[in-house]
């Protein structure tokens, strides 16, 4: 399918609407829904992007397949301007540099203020991210403590029998915060679950989801020799860490 070239491609018109950031948008088809996304959800869309002197670099409508993706995942321009959207809608977007790749990107991505033609069908709410545990700043005094220094205690009982190894392939569903109650990484939040060999993660996973079944819940409550020191930098936290994990499966 060709795809003309919008005829206002080069800037903006009097007409659109612009949002505090910079973003210009104009909407092209009214939607049919009345709810729109938040920042978390899964969108579904067709898309077409342009370069403001009118070059198609990319567009889901000439390969014939919709795309979805959580929208915090995406350029800032994507984020923001997909929030102001219903289902149905069609919606031309003008994102100034600083809300897409900048000025001279590299990587053979487009620099400058790109243009987008986006059609939202549909999205999926993200799933509620969990709750702030009320004993996140010290293991509770009823907490299993081992020789390590890692500190459990059991949210809910498994249904297994068996404790995997330190080399099982286990499957689980967690979440992560410091000791002030940030919640760093959760893939109740993400809504997906991870699996992964337990001899290939930090310390206090290894030896703490070697205590549990399948089925089970536990808090951990790891110092930071056993997570990642006290000052890892790389964007990871630092000193004891408490983590929400479930077991569900030793493959």
């Amino acid at each position: 399918m060709k795809l003309e070239v919008p005829s206002d491609v080069a800037a903006a018109p009097a007409d659109a609407e612009k949002t505090s950031s910079g973003l210009a948008s104009k909407v092209l088809t009214a939607g049919t829904g009345s709810e729109k996304p938040g920042a978390a959800d899964t969108v579904t869309v067709h898309y077409s992007g342009w370069t403001t002197d009118g070059k198609l670099f990319d567009s889901s409508v000439e390969r014939g397949q919709t795309i979805s993706f959580p929208l915090n995942r995406v350029i800032k321009g994507w984020t923001e301007g997909l929030q102001l959207m219903v289902a149905g809608e069609k919606r031309r977007f003008w994102i100034p540099a600083e809300l897409a790749y900048g000025e001279n990107p590299g990587g053979g991505r487009p620099g400058g203020m790109l243009v987008f033609d986006v059609e939202l069908f549909e999205f999926k709410k993200a799933p509620e991210p969990p709750k702030t545990p009320e004993d996140v700043a010290a293991a509770p005094a009823d907490a299993e403590t081992t020789a390590s220094g890692l500190k459990s205690r059991v949210l809910q009982k498994g249904t297994g029998s068996k404790n995997p190894s330190a080399t099982s392939l286990v499957e689980v569903h967690y979440s992560g915060w410091t000791t002030d109650g940030e919640l760093f990484d959760s893939s109740v939040a993400r809504g997906e679950s991870i699996s992964f060999p337990l001899n290939g993660v930090i310390k206090g996973w290894t030896e703490g989801v070697q205590l549990m079944v399948e089925g089970e819940k536990r808090r951990f409550w790891i110092p930071a020799d056993l997570a990642y020191g006290e000052n890892p930098g790389n964007g990871a936290p630092g000193g004891t860490l408490v983590f929400d994990v479930e077991l569900l499966e030793i493959k």
